[in-house]
């Protein structure tokens, strides 16, 4: 089911932190027009989408949406994104399932296993990896059961494209320390899969 892609962009999204001292003006405004807009505050840090480059042969897109569309009926959307201009670049994917289905409403983010796609688990689900300074290392932060909740307010889709716009917040895991735990607040995302290829994230 999860091998069908809505849109092919990129295999690996990444974001990155900003080290902003005021990073809540950096989130993007929320709108529900497909505007390829993303933004979070991951431990209180800024994470937006930002490009390597917009090359047709090797493309660095900041942002891609994935899933099984309108081709099954127990659809699921993946969004992803990636900062490629970040001396440390930190990932994030949020799995959304049968939003097809349901559409607009609230959806409970439950436990991630740290994988994507068919690897991945079959219901809502959010991680992460981000550049912890005291370990000079990168660590992945995974969402368990109950542990955040995002809301679609906006969903179009037909034969063409899908547009998807929704918030999010969720507390997240360290994988290989369950007493390590962070908060990602303040999330939104507003994405049309026609267009996001051809945006560039400055």
């Amino acid at each position: 089911m999860k091998k069908t892609i809505l849109i092919f962009m990129t295999t690996i999204l990444l974001i990155a932190c900003s080290d902003d001292s005021n990073p809540g003006d950096g989130l993007p405004p929320e709108t529900q027009t497909g505007a390829n807009t993303f933004g979070c505050l991951i431990d209180g840090k800024l994470l937006v989408p930002r490009s390597g480059n917009n090359n047709i042969v090797n493309p660095l897109w900041g942002a891609a949406l994935w899933g099984s569309g309108m081709v099954n009926p127990n659809a699921y959307f993946e969004l992803e994104i990636i900062d490629y201009k970040s001396q440390y670049t930190a990932s994030f994917l949020l799995h959304m399932e049968d939003v097809y289905l349901n559409g607009i409403g609230d959806y409970v983010i439950d436990e991630s296993n740290g994988m994507n796609s068919s690897d991945g688990l079959d219901h809502n689900y959010l991680h992460c990896i981000i550049f912890d300074k005291n370990t000079n290392s990168f660590q992945k932060y995974v969402s368990y059961e109950n542990s955040g909740a995002f809301k679609i307010n906006y969903l179009s889709i037909n034969e063409n494209r899908t547009i998807i716009s929704g918030n999010f917040n969720c507390k997240v895991r360290n994988i290989q320390n369950p007493n390590d735990e962070i908060e990602i607040t303040s999330g939104r995302f507003d994405i049309n899969s026609l267009t996001i290829s051809q945006t560039y994230f400055p």
